[in-house]
């Protein structure tokens, strides 16, 4: 039996640094654990407790909640806008949390990566979602954390996997939160 892992992306962009980071996460997972990124964060409705009733015809809703509810974990990366989370991965955090107090999320190792182009690394952004992931009811591991800052430095025109210092961090990162998952099941 593999350890899933849903990865959330806070940016749209189809080449936004943190995509790239997730994929690097996703090449680094180890044996037994498979990484799925969840490619439709944008298609998602603005959470409404009136859209969100029984029966409610909203696919892609639907899909978000089933991989996640399939998930032993999550891995979530995010940009900073404005000084915090993007609505988008917020959003996507806000569906995964209901029902209130038995979400997809309850309970499950939850590790949030942060990257920005300023040396902050996204801080406050990190600092948000974990926050919102917790009060989700997703078990945020206090111990692992990764801010990466400065990207268009450390990056250039290059993706994320050809820094050998950033990739092992993201492994170190999937490899705790693989072990987390381990332990909490």
């Amino acid at each position: 039996m593999s350890t899933k892992v849903l990865v959330l992306v806070g940016s749209l962009r189809s080449a936004s640094v943190n995509r790239q980071l997730a994929e690097v996460a996703v090449a680094a997972a180890p044996e037994g654990a498979e990484l799925t990124i969840a490619d439709n964060l944008g298609e998602l409705p603005f959470y409404n407790e009136d859209l969100d009733v029984e029966g409610a015809d909203l696919p892609a809703v639907a899909a978000l909640r089933e991989a996640a509810r399939a998930a032993d974990a999550f891995l979530l990366f995010t940009p900073e806008y404005n000084g915090t989370i993007p609505a988008v991965l917020k959003n996507a955090i806000d569906w995964l949390s209901r029902p209130f107090g038995a979400g997809a999320v309850k309970d499950k190792p939850v590790a949030v990566v942060s990257s920005s182009p300023s040396p902050n690394a996204a801080q406050w952004a990190h600092s948000d979602t974990r926050k919102a992931v917790g009060i989700a009811g997703g078990k945020v591991l206090e111990d692992v954390t990764l801010t990466i800052g400065e990207t268009i430095g450390k990056f250039g025109d290059q993706h994320p996997r050809e820094n050998a210092e950033v990739a092992q961090s993201i492994g170190a990162v999937v490899g705790s939160l693989v072990g987390a998952t381990a332990v909490a099941a």
